[in-house]
């Protein structure tokens, strides 16, 4: 019953959503909100995956283009496209950014025991930023880590961002 108990305890929601007809997983709680697609202001000198900042409710709030990062082609905007609003931490400070999506699919649970290592693609291929694989309606979910898609530079340029449009 314990054992039980504690394995209950360690399952963990998901939200799920497409990367170029990919799925992708965030930790939920992770999450702030998903926001619909909204006009994104261009910060200057910024590198090419920050697509600029918006206005979430006052605050300038610094939106990255997952695809671009991933070495993906730029997210087309569709009526599906939606901005993931979530905080990252890195060297023990937490900036609240957007990511751009193709779509949000669902939150769902994925209990610990369900996934499985990253693949191992090779020492020049980047996978540390994938926490794990899983399985959700035959289709392999790509369980990301935010706090681990971008190098500290990157983390560094982000909040720069949001202070310079603040």
């Amino acid at each position: 019953m314990a054992e039980k108990e504690k394995e209950i305890k360690k399952t963990n929601q998901y939200l799920t959503f497409t990367l170029a007809e990919e799925l992708y997983a965030i930790d939920i709680a992770q999450v702030w909100e998903v926001l619909d697609y909204t006009p994104i202001t261009r910060v200057p000198r910024t590198p090419e995956f920050l697509l600029g900042i918006i206005n979430l409710r006052g605050r300038a709030v610094p939106v990255a283009d997952l695809r671009l990062k991933f070495g993906l082609e730029r997210t087309e905007r569709t009526v599906n496209t939606c901005i993931i609003i979530a905080e990252v931490k890195m060297d023990g400070e937490s900036t609240v950014m957007g990511a751009l999506a193709d779509s949000v699919q669902e939150v769902f649970e994925i209990s610990p025991s369900e996934i499985e290592p990253p693949p191992k693609m090779g020492a020049k291929v980047r996978t540390e930023f994938i926490q794990g694989m899983a399985k959700h309606n035959d289709r392999f979910v790509i369980i990301i880590d935010v706090n681990k898609v971008f190098s500290s530079e990157e983390m560094s340029m982000v909040q720069e961002a949001g202070e310079v449009s603040e």
